[in-house]
């Protein structure tokens, strides 16, 4: 598993040419947004906001005009780009890059939307965990956790992509971008209702779509 120094030096050579993944990342993102009902939503936290391409896509298609953006990325190449990308709301969305740290910069219940798309992949299990604690307490009651990220193959043939992912990974994961596949639904048993699960295929990956929400 790679540091988050590694993380971030990788991100910051590679990071331009992120999006070449959108290929399996979209469908599963579309199914994100159509089951998180960023609608309705007021104030949206983005952890790994990478090139900015969700933001862009989430400012300018679903959210209403009154909802902030607020987007976080431990890469100085990420922040870059993504800023360029939600340049057009700079009136309610911004980009900061963070130091590594997962306290996240956002008050006690000011979210109402927290979404991560192939970021938790590259954490460790400790820090997916810590993660999901800092989420409770920045979601509102009634916010809604989203995420995205690689995960197991279900059919034979996408179970032999993730065992193949796997055995790469282990010997060399700064060559798959430091992913791995893992399954979302293992970390949400304590403190989360879930509202919407599903595995999707794409180009032989697999993807995990999760949208929970807080258990009161």
């Amino acid at each position: 598993m790679l540091s988050r120094d590694q993380i971030k030096t990788l991100y910051d050579h590679v990071g331009a040419r992120q999006d070449r993944g959108a290929r399996y990342e979209d469908p599963a993102v579309a199914q994100l947004i159509r089951h998180a009902d960023f609608e309705h939503a007021s104030a949206v936290f983005e952890f790994g906001c990478g090139t900015g391409r969700l933001a862009a896509a989430l400012l300018g298609q679903h959210l209403p005009q009154y909802a902030s953006y607020y987007g976080v990325d431990l890469s100085t190449t990420m922040v870059h780009l993504a800023s360029a990308k939600i340049a057009p709301w700079c009136d309610r969305a911004v980009v900061s890059q963070t130091g590594g740290v997962l306290q996240l910069p956002a008050r006690d219940g000011s979210i109402d939307r927290f979404v991560s798309a192939y970021v938790l992949d590259l954490l460790s299990t400790e820090d997916i965990e810590a993660l999901l604690a800092e989420t409770r307490r920045v979601l509102r009651p009634d916010g809604k956790l989203c995420l995205a990220s690689l995960t197991y193959g279900q059919t034979l043939p996408t179970r032999l992509v993730s065992w193949g992912w796997s055995q790469i990974y282990a010997c060399n994961p700064a060559r798959l971008g430091g992913c791995r596949p893992i399954i979302l639904r293992d970390f949400l048993h304590d403190g989360w209702v879930l509202q919407h699960a599903e595995v999707i295929a794409a180009v032989g990956m697999s993807s995990e779509v999760v949208v929970a929400v807080p258990r009161t």
